[in-house]
This record gives C-alpha cells, sequence and structure tokens, in this order.
C-alpha cells in the first residue's frame, strides 16, 4: 500500500507542480503556440491508456503493468527535465502521460486486489487518498518554490526519488495477482483499443479547440469521428469474445448509473478547479499567493472527507447516502462561488471551498468501492479504470463547454464596453482575461491608453466586471450539474458493503 501510494503521488504531484512552472518554461524555451500542448498531449495519451491497461491488467495481474508505468513515467519525467525546445517538451509530456494513463489504469484496482473485503478496502483507500491530497496540497506551492530556486528542470527532476522510491515498494512487496485465467492463447484486442484511441483522441482534440476557435468545420469533424468511433467499438465490442471494453458492464442498471455520476461529477469539479483561480486572481484582482490560500481548503478537505467518510459509511445502513450528501454539499459550494463578489470576506470563500472539498470526498471514494462491489473480480481492473476516464472525460466537457461559455460573454462585455469609449483598437489586449492577473501588462497598457486619452482603469475595470459575470454563469453550470447529479444518485440501487473474499490465482 505505500508503494501504490506512492505511485498515486507520483502522478497528483506531477499534474500540480508543472502547472506553476508553465508561465517560466514558455518564457525559456520560446513557442507559445505550444503552451496548451504541454498539457493536452499528457492528457490526451493518459484518456487513452487508462481503460487499456485497466483491462489488460484484469487479464494479466496488475503488477507487470503499474512497474512499467513507473519506469516509462519517471523515464518521460527526466525527458522532459532534458528539453530544449516546446516540441520535445511537448513529445515527452506525450510520453509522460502514457505512464500516467498505465498507473491510473492499474494502480488504483490493486487495493480491491490486496483487500477483497470492501469495508476493510474503504479504510485502506484512506492512505492512497492522504498521498494524494498531500500531492495536491504540496503541488502549487512546491512547483513555485523549484521554479524560482532551482529552475524550471527541477519541477520534473523531482519525480525521480519518488518514482525510485515506488518502484522499490511494489516491486518488492506487491503481490502478482490475477483473477480471469485463460485457457489457451489468449488474443488481445488491438481493433478495440484502437478505436479507444481514435473516440477519446478526437474528443479531447475538439474539446481543446471549442473553447478557442467555436464550433468550425475541423471541429465538428473530429466530433464526427469521435462520435463514429464511440459507435464502432460498441458494434465491434458485442462480437469480440475478449473485448477490452466488456459492453454487458453498461447494461448492468447499478453500474451505468455510476458511470453516469462520474461523468457529471468529473464536469462539475473540474469546472470549479480550473475557474476559481482566474475568477478569484483577474475578477476579484487577488494576489496568486492569496488565490492559492482561499482555494487550498479545497484540495485540503478532499482528503478530510475521503478519511470522514471511510469512518462513516461503512457504519450507516444505507451507504448511497454519502453521494446525495457529497453532490449536495458541492451544490452549495458552486452555488457559493456563483454569488460570490469582491468584497466578500475570505474566510467566507474558503468556507465554500471547504464545503466543496468536502463534497468532493464523500463522492469520488465511493464511486470507486461501489463500482468495484458491482462489477465483480473479473471486471475490477476494467470498472475502476473506467470510472477514473469518465471523470476525466466529464472534466474535459466541463471545462470545454464552461470556456467556450466564459470565452464569448467576456469578449462580448469587453466588446461593448470598448465601443462605447470608442476604444475598440484595444480589444486585442483586452480581449484575453490573462491582462487582469498580469500586473505589469496592465500598467503598459493603461499608459498606452492614458496617452490615447482613454480612462483605462474604468475600461480595465469593465473587463473585470465581465470577467465576473461570465465565470459566474460558467460556475453555474457545473452547479446545476451537481444539483442533476443528485437527482441521478437516485438511480443507483443500494449497495451493500459486504465482506467479499474470493479466491484468485497468485502469479509469483
Amino acid at each position: 500500500m505505500l508503494g501504490v501510494s506512492f505511485v498515486s503521488m507520483l502522478v497528483a504531484l506531477d499534474q500540480t507542480v508543472v502547472g506553476t512552472a508553465l508561465p517560466t518554461i514558455v518564457a525559456d524555451l520560446k513557442g507559445f503556440e505550444l503552451y496548451a500542448w504541454v498539457a493536452t498531449s499528457y492528457l490526451l495519451t493518459s484518456v487513452i491508456t487508462v481503460p487499456i491497461f485497466g483491462r489488460l491488467g484484469d487479464y494479466y495481474g496488475r503488477k507487470p503493468f503499474v512497474i512499467a508505468s513507473i519506469v516509462v513515467f519517471t523515464a518521460a519525467s527526466v525527458l522532459c527535465g532534458a528539453a530544449n525546445n516546446m516540441l520535445f517538451l511537448v513529445i515527452a509530456r506525450g510520453l509522460q502521460g502514457i505512464g500516467g494513463g498505465m498507473l491510473v489504469g492499474t494502480a488504483f484496482a490493486c487495493i480491491p486486489d490486496l483487500f477483497p473485503d470492501s469495508v476493510v478496502r474503504l479504510r485502506w483507500q484512506v492512505l492512497m487518498s492522504t498521498a494524494f491530497g498531500i500531492a495536491n496540497a504540496v503541488g502549487p506551492s512546491l512547483g513555485g518554490f523549484l521554479t524560482q530556486y532551482y529552475g524550471w528542470r527541477s519541477v520534473f527532476y523531482v519525480n525521480l526519488p519518488v518514482g525510485l522510491l515506488s518502484l522499490f515498494f511494489v516491486w518488492r512487496y506487491l503481490p502478482h495477482l490475477r483473477h480471469v485465467v485463460h485457457e489457451g492463447k489468449m488474443r488481445l484486442d488491438w481493433p478495440g483499443a484502437l478505436l479507444i484511441a481514435l473516440s477519446l483522441g478526437s474528443l479531447q482534440v475538439f474539446v481543446e479547440l471549442l473553447p478557442k476557435h467555436g464550433v468550425t468545420a475541423s471541429a465538428a469533424g473530429l466530433l464526427v469521428l469521435s462520435v463514429a468511433s464511440a459507435i464502432a467499438l460498441w458494434q465491434w465490442e458485442k462480437r469480440f469474445p475478449q473485448a477490452i471494453l466488456p459492453v454487458d458492464m453498461f447494461r448492468n442498471g447499478s453500474l451505468s448509473a455510476l458511470f453516469m455520476l462520474a461523468v457529471l461529477g468529473g464536469f462539475a469539479m473540474f469546472s470549479l478547479l480550473f475557474y476559481a483561480p482566474l475568477l478569484f486572481q483577474g475578477g476579484f484582482g487577488m494576489m496568486p499567493n492569496e488565490a492559492g490560500l482561499v482555494i487550498t481548503p479545497l484540495v485540503v478537505f478532499i482528503t478530510i472527507g475521503s478519511i470522514a467518510n471511510g469512518r462513516i459509511v461503512s457504519r450507516i445502513p444505507n451507504p448511497n447516502v454519502m453521494l446525495f450528501v457529497g453532490f449536495a454539499l458541492f451544490a452549495a459550494a458552486s452555488l457559493g462561488v456563483v454569488i460570490a463578489t469582491r468584497s466578500m470576506p475570505h474566510w467566507l470563500l474558503m468556507l465554500f471551498m471547504t464545503l466543496g472539498g468536502l463534497g468532493l470526498g464523500f463522492v469520488l471514494p465511493n464511486l470507486t468501492v461501489f463500482a468495484q462491489q458491482t462489477a465483480g473480480r473479473e471486471h475490477l481492473g476494467i470498472a475502476t479504470a473506467l470510472l477514473q476516464s469518465l471523470r476525466m472525460i466529464g472534466g474535459m466537457i466541463g471545462t470545454a463547454l464552461t470556456g467556450t461559455l466564459v470565452t464569448h460573454m467576456y469578449a462580448s462585455g469587453v466588446r461593448s464596453a470598448l465601443d462605447g469609449d470608442h476604444a475598440y483598437k484595444w480589444f486585442a489586449d483586452l480581449g484575453d482575461p490573462q491582462i487582469l492577473v498580469n500586473r505589469d501588462a496592465q500598467q503598459t497598457l493603461l499608459g498606452e491608453m492614458a496617452r490615447a486619452g482613454h480612462n483605462g482603469a474604468l475600461l480595465l475595470e469593465s473587463a473585470r466586471e465581465s470577467l465576473v459575470g461570465a465565470i459566474h454563469m460558467g460556475l453555474a453550470l457545473g452547479a446545476l450539474v451537481s444539483i442533476l447529479a443528485i437527482w441521478q444518485s437516485r438511480r443507483v440501487p443500494p449497495v451493500k458493503l459486504r465482506k467479499q473474499v474470493e479466491p484468485v490465482v497468485h502469479v509469483d
């Protein structure tokens, strides 16, 4: 469990540390046009590989894939740190995403392998949630510290000691268990894997293009390709005897309800995680360290909520209640941020973040445990991996729709303010909300506008108000999705956390 926890820390640390260093990386390597692809290439390859290796882990046992994923992820981190141009970094991040996808697809499913009793499993999952929470909490500050004092390359090299430590524990102590025994030679479902890659890959690129360019012909083509690949995947997997994506899982009412909740939860969660920092810094004018302090309870209380959930859910007669409570708390937090104003005290904003973190702490571990309990031993890996993938897909859709809404509403508000002052020539500068975060760029712009006879401070304030209104509307959509998730939780049949010890094949 220490090894598996270090593995989860490896993924969480990388996701949070790198974001802080990105502006410095781009300034050093040049190539701003590839800025978004540093994150996108990682997401793209990891979303594709999670379900593929989740299923392979069911067939061959998870230990070989966990070891391979640590090696790939750590080696790719070293390559990222050694990058001398943006294209090299984007390719290395893609390779890192393959390792990350393998990690998520296999490491999370190791826990039910080790602890078939779901009540015991919930208690041990706290260790993994704690490791994840610690990495999320220290990641942004650590990224800033390393970048400032040791250079941006160190944010990638920090994965090396964590990777070696997790490799030692996994190699030495993780047993090699298999739950699916096949007679004769097993055929790998390569067409299924290719169709998963096509469907999720084209969806990811569509999501990246939508907020920036709107519905263009190329974006529509990518969406059509994604849907067509998904339909072809469904038809193929119904006929293939050893399908990488067993379609009978989606016919299970309980599992399909949990999968839908993963999508809705990802949508709401990532909308808040991505746009609350922009609201606090760009809309409310907070310094980065102030905004970081306000958002910290959201991350910290996911871990505290998971620990509390482990103590509560095994002691109540109907564990499903925790899903209702969790989504209700997150909906309340989202609505709180929607009505937030610049004059609202920080402690109240932190209270909203605390409620959101507790809500996610009640929802995320239960979705995983309920799905594992329902899927059975043969589908443990793919059920766990699908849950992670669908949460990421929900997050992709959420950030794309919220991003499109925010981008267009903000641009419309700024355009209207500039037109009223006959200052439309400044739209290229004010049209990007990043200007509201970058104080140096603001001073330069205000000087230029003053020399041209415009009240730059007033126009900047109008832009700020447009951003606040746009993000409020985007987060209101996330709150609506959380409320929909409360209603959707009714579709999950009552789950009984029972002792469940079944025979496994020990390969070592």
